[in-house]
């Protein structure tokens, strides 16, 4: 027995779907355009990174200012995280190691595993939480109170001295904290590898380096600056592009520190499959 609808009531149903599929495709709507609009900001600050980065009026100074800022700042706790990879790293993977009888390929092993992929990941990550954050707050704390404004006003370039100069020094000095964080990690392997065992400092240096080729530095030395660019570019971008109430500046590192994170494992994919195909 079939069950009629009043007709009335069939449109008031017709029409309350209708009106829900509206606002539905009305919400998506706004989520794609306000997607396409960040897209579309990013590509123009990155643009106008690109442009005044190539200008004759390079902020010399204050480029090496926030050299000594990411780097220097930072060796304290890069030396922590450097030394703990391979010390960890030494203890988790000699006793597998010792079951086969191959303790001797542990530090060839480990130089590998800290050069090739564990250091440059591990270092970055450190450091966007580190490097990235402090950008995103510094910047979002100068567009809170107007600060970059000012500058504009007074003739100087903010884009220039801000941006420019923190994308090039974080591009440059990420490099240089992996190599010393995979030069302590290799330390940090010595001492896990001497805990059980007795091996001198310079027979575990040569045994960890004579695996190690060039093959295998160059590819991450490459990725590490990528590396360094993503973190500046994103700290840069989250702090210069932030909001006007006090929460934004929170908002802005947190988001930059994410940012940042998520794109270094991407880039890192990337990295792997090319040196994949490229057989290095």
């Amino acid at each position: 027995m079939k069950i009629k609808i009043p007709v009335s009531k069939a449109k008031e149903i017709a029409r309350l779907q209708a009106l829900r599929l509206s606002e539905t495709t009305l919400s998506k709507a706004v989520i794609a355009n306000n997607f396409l609009t960040d897209f579309a900001d990013a590509v123009l600050f990155i643009t106008n990174v690109v442009r005044e980065t190539f200008s004759r009026k390079f902020e010399v100074r204050e480029f090496f200012h926030q050299c000594f800022a990411i780097g220097y700042k930072s060796l304290s706790l890069i030396s922590v995280t450097g030394f703990i990879m391979g010390f960890v790293l030494t203890i988790q993977s000699r006793p597998a190691l010792v079951s086969f009888g191959a303790e001797t390929m542990l530090p060839g092993m480990v130089a590998i595993s800290l050069i090739r992929e564990m250091g440059p990941v591990i270092t970055a990550l450190i450091c966007a939480g580190k490097v990235a954050s402090g950008m995103g707050a510094e910047l979002g704390s100068m567009k809170v109170t107007e600060q970059i404004e000012a500058m504009e006003v007074s003739s100087t370039h903010p884009m220039r001295f801000l941006v420019v100069t923190r994308v090039l020094a974080a591009t440059v000095m990420i490099p240089l904290l992996v190599l010393y964080a995979d030069g302590l990690g290799i330390v940090g392997s010595w001492f896990g590898a001497n805990i059980k065992g007795d091996v001198s400092f310079v027979l575990f240096f040569s045994q960890a380096f004579k695996n190690v080729g060039f093959v295998d530095l160059l590819p991450a030395v490459i990725k590490t600056f990528f590396f360094g660019t993503v973190i500046g570019l994103v700290g840069c971008y989250k702090g210069y592009n932030a909001g006007r109430g006090t929460e934004s500046v929170g908002r802005a590192a947190n988001s930059a520190v994410v940012l940042a994170s998520l794109l270094i494992l991407i880039v890192d994919m990337i990295a792997v499959q090319i040196t994949d195909m490229l057989a290095l």
